[in-house]
């Protein structure tokens, strides 16, 4: 199963970034590939926050926007919106002790448990530096695409 995280959700929403093409066609490869994936809860929250900020680069979108993208992934895409599993909160703050989570990188770590809990084996994001956790694979769609 397969885990897709908020930047590559943000680059398929966003048309007027670089990464836009790219992105769009890896999620419409992963959708169309029968595999399974998702979205967890913290990247969906973290999605809606970039995407409709009103200080976002260009427009921001409206929440009317930001819930048809989503809606759309899950009814056309196949993709499930995961929730965190049982005591999330206490094994989030044992791993970030235990792994030296800092500062932001606690967000990615939020998304890679909840998707881990979810049954995930890879999560695909475009970011070098993105916080796993051990069994979940990191694989960047864009590099592969270019």
């Amino acid at each position: 199963m397969i885990a897709v995280d908020t930047n590559l959700l943000i680059y398929a929403h966003r048309t007027a970034v670089p990464e836009h093409t790219s992105a769009r066609a890896a999620i419409e490869r992963l959708a169309s590939s029968g595999q399974s994936w998702g979205i967890a809860a913290p990247a969906l929250a973290e999605f809606w926050s970039v995407v409709t900020h009103p200080a976002a680069s260009g427009r921001p979108s409206t929440p009317a926007e930001a819930q048809e993208f989503i809606e759309t992934l899950a009814a056309e895409g196949g993709a499930r919106l995961w929730r965190p599993g049982p005591r999330f909160g206490a094994r989030l703050l044992q791993v970030a002790t235990d792994r030296d989570v800092r500062g932001v990188r606690v967000f990615d770590l939020q998304i890679a448990l909840t998707a881990f809990d979810n049954g995930a084996s890879e999560i695909w994001t475009h970011d070098a530096n993105f916080c796993t956790v051990p069994g979940l694979a990191i694989r960047d769609p864009l590099l592969e695409a270019g």
